[in-house]
């Protein structure tokens, strides 16, 4: 069993590949996938996740709207959840933080940057 659970929502599957595989090498993490953000609702009763990381720009619920109906959840509020984007629009960052995002990662993805965060935020050694 996992000690960590992390859903990775993203709808480019070159980008989801990306981040499973910079995340995979930490142990003890159990990696979800889902293709955008109606798809990640639909995971979320099925696995406890300790974090989320999502895309901003998707097609039919982007990661904003996720973001805004998960801190609205009771069910779902705590989970921490990082945004991970190529819109490098200041007013999209700080929406995402203001909405209760616990960090922001820009595209392209930076490996190290990634796995450091996500150490960070699950507190792993």
């Amino acid at each position: 069993m996992a000690d960590y659970r992390i859903l990775i929502v993203e709808d480019s599957p070159t980008m989801r590949q990306l981040i499973l595989f910079a995340l995979k090498k930490l142990p003890g993490v159990e990696l979800v996938e889902a293709s955008d953000g109606v798809d990640a609702l639909r995971q979320l009763p099925e696995h406890a996740f300790d974090l989320i990381l999502t895309d901003i720009n998707m097609p039919v619920m982007d990661g904003l709207k996720l973001l805004a109906m998960l801190k609205n959840n009771p069910t779902y509020k705590d989970i921490p959840v990082v945004i991970i984007t190529t819109d490098g629009r200041e007013e999209d960052m700080k929406h995402g933080m203001a909405l209760g995002a616990r960090a922001y990662i820009p595209k392209p993805i930076q490996t190290p940057h990634l796995v450091k965060t996500v150490k960070d935020i699950l507190s792993m050694p």
